[in-house]
């Protein structure tokens, strides 16, 4: 079966291994000049790098990702605990792989670095799709044209893919703007931070941070509300000077972290309706391609690597009914990332409650159930998503 995957980002290439391992002719096709991506952070629950690991991937793993001790959240203004859960050994013995911090571009790097180089195209922009029977023309603004038995849109959130197989898209401003920064440890060392996924929840605010690059890096994300940004880009230059006057009163850690910015980009978070559809025919969507969240769960990767080793799974399970297959790669994985998408989107609201009633019962359910902790993260965990039928 001849496969073609446009998009070779995280989820593009991941589902590429996947798809590879499963005695599939794949090929990934992608638009801009090289692989890679934007330099950010990317957090790898233990429901996606089991995934990983199963494709050889943990020695690079190992080399590149920071593994964090725990998910440590906080008042926003005297840094008081709410909840301290463990990501470290407990998680990786009760859930049987572990919990990853990466700088995105090192992920990429290392999932490009699998693929056989035949088997990468850098500088293949999209600009058709035509179904001929049981195969799909994908055709490419540098003039080149390929045939394959199924075609995946992995291109992320402003996908091609989708654009021409379902129509336009509907984004919906949210009114959060985020900003983020890379942080050299040499910069912070004063900070003392622990190796953990740090997230600080104030009125109208909230700011995440976590090591990154073996540990040379902290990378920050401050997302407010009621920004009057509104590009959706990774690539906007803000201004550390705005992220400061936002952040004003916030703890010393905070501000001392945004201080250390080298530089910061700007992006206004859009949400967007779930798709009636991820497939059509032989073609299906894949990650943010079809089901874009916010960030608020740090589940946008983790979920796009799910679904590669989901379509791997069933397309193995049915090569001679790819439609059918594709059908049931909807099926099995819509109501988990809806899912997803809705309690990101819920976590939006709860890590912005101003100082009150609602926060104060927001903190003790945080100190007396814990929303991370292993008995309630569980079913997120544990989800082996090759395991379908």
């Amino acid at each position: 079966m001849k496969i073609a995957v446009i998009g070779g980002g995280i989820g593009g290439l991941s589902a590429a291994l996947a798809l590879l391992k499963s005695g599939f002719d794949v090929q990934v096709y992608e638009q801009a000049p090289r692989f890679g991506e934007i330099g950010a952070g990317i957090q790898i629950s233990p429901n996606a790098s089991r995934l990983l690991h199963r494709l050889g991937l943990e020695p690079a793993m190992g080399r590149w990702g920071v593994r964090p001790l725990a998910i440590h959240q906080k008042r926003w203004d005297d840094g008081r605990t709410l909840q301290h859960a463990p990501l470290g050994t407990e998680v990786e013995a009760r859930f049987g792989a572990p919990y990853y911090h990466f700088h995105r571009g090192d992920l990429a790097a290392l999932l490009a670095e699998a693929l056989p180089k035949e088997r990468a195209h850098a500088g293949h922009r999209l600009v058709g799709i035509e179904e001929k029977g049981e195969r799909v023309v994908a055709r490419f603004e540098n003039g080149a044209s390929v045939e394959a038995d199924l075609l995946i849109g992995a291109d992320g959130i402003h996908s091609k893919v989708r654009a021409l197989t379902f129509g336009p898209e509907k984004p919906r401003f949210t009114g959060c703007v985020a900003w983020r920064g890379l942080v050299p440890a040499e910069r912070i060392g004063h900070l003392d931070i622990e190796v953990a996924s740090h997230n600080w929840m104030g009125p109208g605010a909230h700011c995440v941070h976590y090591w990154v690059a073996a540990g040379r890096l902290m990378n920050v994300v401050c997302v407010v509300e009621h920004g009057t940004w509104t590009n959706e880009s990774w690539t906007d230059k803000g201004n550390v000077a705005d992220v400061l006057a936002r952040y004003e009163g916030w703890h010393p850690t905070v501000r001392g972290l945004i201080n250390a910015f080298p530089e910061t980009f700007i992006w206004a978070l859009h949400d967007r309706a779930p798709l009636p559809a991820w497939t059509q025919g032989r073609i299906a969507l894949l990650g943010d391609a079809c089901h874009p969240m916010l960030p608020m769960m740090a589940q946008g990767a983790a979920q796009a690597i799910e679904d590669g080793a989901a379509l791997a799974t069933l397309l193995k399970a049915m090569p001679d009914d790819v439609p059918g297959a594709l059908r049931r790669y909807e099926e099995v994985r819509k109501p988990r990332a809806t899912r997803l998408q809705e309690a990101s989107a819920a976590n939006r609201t709860r890590f912005h409650l101003p100082d009150g009633p609602e926060q104060q019962k927001r903190d003790e359910a945080m100190a007396n159930s814990g929303d991370r902790s292993m008995a309630n993260i569980g079913w997120l965990y544990m989800h082996d998503a090759a395991q379908v039928s």
